[in-house]
């Protein structure tokens, strides 16, 4: 999967050497782990990238994760616990493409010491949807097409194999476990958001999170804020997406659990004074899963959720538990 762009070792940053230096002391080897039969310990940034090294690491790793639910990945910076669990990692995970921006040094820097494995890095540049806002860099959110997702799982695969290679049956077996859990997803995916009126395949939201999404199912996406949440959503911008809302009578949109609603309801108040009702079809994970030890606190709940939510409010058919009857009451 080429890890030569996944792992990086440019050292920036006198404050976070200081803090690596005071927090690394010795972990136990790789082959230590495995003759004692003590699992990896690893850090990973965000949920999605923690739920896909334990679906396939199995019971060889022991994953944390820094950014819960409700955490925005755009935006979030590290702490001083965060850089003593990451310094004291037998490996970390991170998304990449640009995602985790403020973590960007810090990582970079820990590669020197710690193997750093950033997973989306490594799918093909062809596959990947660049930003129109910044041509050089690409849309990070390639968890929302589950068959672009599939790629992260595998280089997690072949990372844990890296790691430890006397577990890569074990990776191997599992990481083919979770494919055939995602192309099951996807084709529930398909069949459920095809049973959408065409006319009703818009997607509007807090921020640009979806456009690999729209473009795996053929649904129109319109994000109130850039890419990143970094972006400040434009009175312009706002007010474009009123009059489209109200000319092409749009009658749901939706919010994010990682972005703040203020600019969804900024729409549905500029369409009311338009003659135009509009409501919120539903809260979407975007940028972070669902709450830990649920079924929306794993990936596949995660999209389950996101695509059960967009094709009931959208007019389409779709059973009110989702794909495996897990879901939350929507």
């Amino acid at each position: 999967m080429g890890f030569s762009r996944a792992r990086r070792s440019l050292l920036t940053g006198s404050m976070a050497a200081l803090l690596l230096s005071a927090a690394a002391p010795a972990v136990l080897s790789d082959r230590a782990h495995a003759e004692t039969g003590k699992p990896l310990q690893l850090v990973a940034t965000t949920s999605m990238i923690a739920d896909a090294v334990r679906q396939v690491g199995g019971s060889h790793v022991q994953v944390q994760a820094l950014m819960g639910p409700g955490v925005d990945p755009h935006l979030y910076r590290q702490t001083s616990s965060d850089i003593a669990a990451m310094s004291r990692a037998d490996a970390v995970f991170w998304h990449g493409l640009r995602l985790e921006a403020q973590l960007i040094g810090f990582l970079e820097q820990l590669g020197a010491r710690r193997p750093v494995f950033a997973l989306a890095d490594a799918l093909p540049e062809d596959q990947l949807i660049r930003d129109p806002a910044y041509p050089d860099q690409f849309d990070p959110h390639v968890w929302m097409d589950p068959n672009l997702w599939k790629g992260v799982v595998v280089a997690a695969r072949d990372a844990l194999t890296e790691l430890r290679p006397e577990g890569k049956a074990d990776f191997a077996a599992n990481a083919e476990r979770h494919l055939a859990e995602i192309d099951a997803l996807d084709a529930y995916a398909r069949n459920g958001l095809a049973t959408v009126p065409q006319s009703s395949r818009v997607l509007v939201t807090a921020h640009d999170a979806f456009h690999y999404f729209g473009r795996a199912y053929g649904y129109e996406v319109l994000g109130i804020q850039g890419i990143s949440t970094e972006s400040e959503a434009g009175l312009k911008q706002i007010e474009h997406l009123v009059d489209v809302l109200v000319e092409r009578k749009i009658g749901a949109i939706f919010v994010e659990t990682s972005v703040s609603d203020r600019n969804v309801r900024a729409l549905i108040e500029g369409a009311a004074a338009k003659g135009h009702a509009v409501t919120i079809g539903g809260t979407l994970f975007s940028d972070a899963m669902g709450k830990p030890g649920t079924y929306e606190g794993t990936y596949i709940g995660m999209i389950d959720h996101n695509v059960t939510t967009i094709t009931r409010a959208l007019g389409g058919d779709a059973p009110a538990r989702g794909l495996n009857d897990k879901l939350a009451a929507l």
